[in-house]
């Protein structure tokens, strides 16, 4: 059953949820998270305090709404749009990315919060 969180960013609160899978389990247990994110494209990530190998859910097919784990930067990924190496409006990750989770409200409201950002992720308990 996937974990309930939040993602706080500015004034802006999305629901989303992290998937029951043992990175994102990982993930969950390290929350709350606060970081200003590098951007790159229609992309957030930052560096948490994980560290997983790739996993069954590793792809480099993602979607708007998704949210990664990164391992060679150690970083949660958050996917709202396009990336540099796009060539649709669906993100494409720079390398494979463990899927831990989705945002479920409308996740396209990012794009409003790219400049010095600051970003909490919460559990909703």
């Amino acid at each position: 059953m996937p974990l309930p969180i939040k993602i706080i960013v500015e004034d802006t609160i999305l629901q989303a949820e992290i998937f029951d899978t043992l990175c994102g389990k990982e993930i969950y247990s390290c929350l709350p998270i606060e970081a200003r994110p590098n951007i790159w494209g229609d992309e957030f990530y930052f560096t948490i305090p994980v560290t997983m190998p790739l996993d069954e859910t590793a792809t480099t097919s993602v979607n708007v709404g998704d949210i990664g784990y990164w391992p060679p930067g150690h970083a949660i990924t958050i996917f709202f749009g396009p990336t540099p190496l796009s060539t649709t409006d669906e993100p494409v990750p720079a390398s494979a990315v463990n899927l831990v989770g989705r945002i479920t409200d409308d996740p396209k409201v990012l794009k409003r919060k790219k400049s010095n950002t600051k970003i909490r992720i919460e559990k909703i308990l």
